[in-house]
């Protein structure tokens, strides 16, 4: 089948490879002659500080990505700028007759590509989009009355009765890469300094771009038989950690569903609850999609009439939290952790927005901020949905009633204390049993420290919240 296009340009955006990449391999077989770019959009930059951990991982990302495209006979074009400016007027510089880029259901993004597609058509060029970042979107999963699934458990039956072979395939984009075609516009990535950052210094086990992702799935097939055992202990490798390159698309989601499903049907009971996992993804996405409200109030409308604490002394509950001297120990690691490495166990993630919540009395936006600033796989859909489950506001969310025990989640999950020791090394010589909580097991050991004492006590807080949330008891 000839090409139908002579010139088109791939506008890579959460999706940073080559391999099994759909706007790309779209584009491939359409054109004759196919240009690459990436844009640094101000729209997202600038609102940024200027040491962000993310700006520093996609940079990397970028001249992986340039070197696979070069090998492959292409170029990446990377342009600093706004960019509903810049992809049409790089679609008028290099003359092509559509954009191919890939879904992103973010509502700023969806505004954004309305207004580039209308702007494509001043300069006779079309955008073509293309599902890359899940599995299943928008209405691709629905109930049998044909809405959306708003309990997870439902869902994901769905999902696994719906997934074949189709769905998990890849799309073989080296088979048609002689489209391919360099620019002189494409000089190489920027550095940091060039688009006014500085470095931030990412962890190593990060690694860089799709190259940092396959070692990290390497790493994880070793193990992943044992991550249903595992992966609620932060102190353990447990984990894929392969968030962040699924939040940039440095490894293709089709990729990892279909090894997880492969395994999964082998009997690899690690791999069925990674896959769950992966699925939780595709279901936050889907409640985007069709409840944007979501994004930037409370899921279920009757939970915005609780009343948060607010003023001086609730700003001072807030820093501590975020500085992670709450003075419960696993609260304060977790935080730690997540500011020194832009990264937050699962597990944790889950105590860390109950605690604020449910035992600080603190509007779930303001933790949905701070992850949002904080971590370096952040991503819209997931983090709200994490964080209206944890306040009970959300989507197949906790019940109200249900408030995690900051103590006895410590003494569950990290039992010996280590994941503490590393992120609080003051605590480090007490003993396992006083370590989670210090001040009624070794007080006399704590005189002298740097460690604050508890900013709340858990029994009281807890009765507040059943009081805070009886607004939303009296209206189900």
């Amino acid at each position: 089948m000839k090409p139908s296009l002579d010139t088109a340009l791939v506008w890579f955006r959460r999706d940073l490879r080559v391999d099994d990449q759909a706007a790309l391999y779209h584009a491939l077989k359409s054109a004759k002659h196919v240009f690459c770019a990436f844009v640094l959009d101000r729209d997202i930059l600038d609102a940024l500080p200027r040491v962000d951990r993310r700006v520093e991982f996609i940079l990397g990302a970028l001249q992986v990505l340039d070197e696979d495209l070069r090998k492959l006979g292409g170029a990446l074009i990377v342009r600093h700028g706004f960019a509903a400016d810049e992809i049409p007027r790089l679609a008028a510089e290099l003359g092509v007759q559509a954009v191919f880029t890939n879904h992103d259901d973010e509502p700023q993004a969806l505004t954004r590509d309305a207004l580039v597609a209308d702007l494509l058509k001043t300069c006779n060029a079309e955008l073509h989009t293309s599902k890359d970042h899940v599995i299943f979107e928008r209405r691709e999963v629905m109930t049998s009355t044909g809405g959306p699934y708003g309990v997870f458990t439902p869902y994901k039956n769905a999902w696994l009765k719906k997934v074949d072979e189709f769905y998990l395939s890849s799309y073989p984009v080296e088979r048609h890469a002689h489209s391919l075609a360099k620019s002189p516009l494409a000089k190489g990535v920027p550095a940091l300094e060039d688009i006014g950052f500085k470095p931030a210094g990412l962890t190593a086990h990060v690694g860089q771009g799709s190259r940092g992702a396959q070692a990290l799935l390497e790493d994880f097939l070793d193990r992943i038989d044992e991550y249903d055992r595992r992966r609620d202990f932060p102190a353990v490798k447990g984990p894929s950690y392969l968030g962040v390159h699924l939040r940039f698309g440095t490894i293709s989601i089709r990729r990892l569903a279909r090894i997880a499903h492969q395994r999964m049907q082998a009997g690899d009971h690690g791999a069925e609850v990674w896959l769950s996992e992966l699925i939780w993804r595709d279901f936050y996405h889907q409640v985007m999609h069709h409840h944007p409200h979501a994004m930037t109030a409370a899921f279920r409308p009757e939970y915005d009439a609780i009343r948060w604490e607010t003023g001086a002394h609730a700003d001072e509950l807030f820093a501590a939290w975020c500085e992670g001297r709450t003075g419960f120990p696993l609260v304060d690691a977790a935080m730690r952790q997540i500011n020194q490495t832009g990264y937050m166990h699962n597990r944790l993630r889950m105590v860390v927005a109950s605690f604020l919540t449910k035992d600080l009395g603190l509007a779930w936006r303001r933790g949905e901020a701070y992850f949002a600033r904080q971590l370096l796989d952040f991503d819209l859909a997931a983090n709200n949905g994490g964080w209206q489950w944890a306040s009970s506001s959300g989507c197949d969310a906790q019940p109200y009633f249900r408030i995690f025990n900051p103590v006895s989640q410590s003494e569950k999950f990290d039992a010996e204390g280590r994941f503490i020791r590393r992120y609080c090394p003051e605590l480090a010589d007490l003993p396992d049993r006083a370590i989670h909580a210090p001040w009624e097991r070794a007080p006399l050991q704590m005189q002298g420290r740097a460690y604050p004492q508890p900013i709340v006590d858990h029994a009281i807080a807890r009765e507040r919240t059943l009081e805070r949330y009886a607004v939303v008891k009296r209206r189900d």
